[in-house]
């Protein structure tokens, strides 16, 4: 059996990461839009509590950071009307912060670019007055960005919620991180501004616990580790990220990888990030030699099939799915090929399930835990891959 080979031609990232790849665009028309006008500032202050990590930055920079939608000069506007208190004083935009300060943010009000509401079933895992988690599906971008505005989970979330959190801009209401459109399983939604900045300080900070599951191609020979890299978008390839030196814009990615169950030819992962870049499991996973199975854009093919599972195929029946009769009726029905008409594909997308994710609930502080059932066509393809392990 031969691996697919890469192309020569998305794993979760915090929303500000998603900037990257997705409704960048959008972002900075934004910025552009506002910064010239009067800033309004909203009525009710968000809290937030300095982390560790931020000591020593600027009040502007850690602002823009943590609240990605809004620019930085747009925040120093805001600043010069006193919008910004810092342990209870009026803070200027130069003010280098500590650790544990305590910002009260009066954000400024953008302007509305609504998303409409779009009635799409949803699968709730658990909902309270603060916050949602879901299960999202498969082939379901999480925010609208450059050519994909609708059919979306933030256009469902307008439908089926009264109150989301704004703080990402009006495109994103409640997200708070997102998944890569293929990628199925747990996210978490804020209902109110407050929340989702709690629980972005929680992803910041490293404390939330993120669990996938993934089957990769090939057998991966190590029973555990950990790949340490740093990563950057792909200068030849925008839509892809790459491993590169630590240097320049690169950021550190680091996963935490555990066998779970071997195959002919293929490895059922537990996979770990204890950061959160941009398709950071995708690339680690190709980095290792093992990519993804049907994530084409990191070198694991199109689609994962029973014939490819199964090496007992029979060749006449092979032969007899591929006749020209066969390969006539096929094009007349539209299909991209005879193979994808006759084969049996296990599943067409990237075989990567968010399963696990554990939180702190931002009010009352009680650890969480989530997991998200097996969608069909990933447990599908393990039940093959077990049934033709001997």
């Amino acid at each position: 059996m031969n691996r697919p080979q890469s192309s020569t031609d998305e794993e979760e990232s915090l929303v500000a990461e998603s900037d990257l790849l997705e409704g960048a665009d959008e972002s900075d028309a934004v910025a552009e839009n506002t910064e010239s006008l009067a800033v309004t500032l909203s009525s009710e202050p968000v809290r937030v509590v300095v982390e560790a990590r931020a000591h020593g930055w600027r009040v502007d920079h850690y602002l823009s950071r943590l609240f990605p939608n809004y620019s930085r000069a747009l925040f120093q506007k805001a600043l010069e009307q006193k919008s910004v208190v810092l342990n209870g004083l009026p803070v200027k935009a130069a003010r280098r912060l500590r650790v544990n300060d305590v910002l009260d943010v009066r954000l400024p009000e953008l302007p509305d670019s609504s998303l409409p509401p779009e009635d799409i079933p949803i699968d709730v895992l658990f909902e309270d007055e603060h916050l949602v988690v879901l299960n999202k599906p498969a082939n379901m971008i999480t925010h609208p960005g450059k050519g994909h505005y609708r059919g979306t989970l933030a256009g469902a979330l307008q439908f089926h919620f009264n109150q989301l959190s704004n703080v990402a801009g009006q495109l994103r209401p409640g997200i708070v991180h997102r998944l890569d459109k293929d990628t199925s399983g747990v996210i978490v939604i804020a209902k109110n501004n407050q929340v989702h900045c709690k629980l972005s300080e929680q992803f910041e900070a490293r404390t939330t616990v993120k669990e996938y599951r993934a089957i990769v191609w090939g057998e991966v020979a190590q029973d555990s580790g950990i790949i340490d890299t740093h990563v950057r978008i792909n200068p030849k390839v925008r839509e892809k990220m790459q491993v590169c030196e630590a240097e320049g814009n690169a950021r550190q990615a680091i996963t935490h990888f555990e066998v779970a169950e071997r195959f002919h030819g293929f490895t059922f992962m537990h996979l770990k990030p204890k950061t959160g870049r941009t398709h950071q499991l995708r690339l680690h996973m190709s980095h290792l030699g093992h990519s993804i199975v049907a994530d084409e854009l990191y070198g694991g093919g199109k689609c994962l099939r029973v014939a490819d599972v199964d090496g007992r195929v029979v060749q006449a029946e092979r032969e007899t799915l591929l006749s020209r009769k066969a390969e006539s009726a096929a094009k007349k029905s539209g299909f991209e090929s005879v193979v994808d008409t006759f084969d049996d594909v296990l599943i067409r997308r990237q075989a990567l399930h968010a399963f696990r994710l554990s939180f702190r609930h931002p009010e009352s502080g009680i650890p969480m835990t989530f997991e998200a059932p097996w969608p069909l066509d990933f447990q599908q393809t393990l039940e093959s891959l077990r049934q033709n392990k001997c």
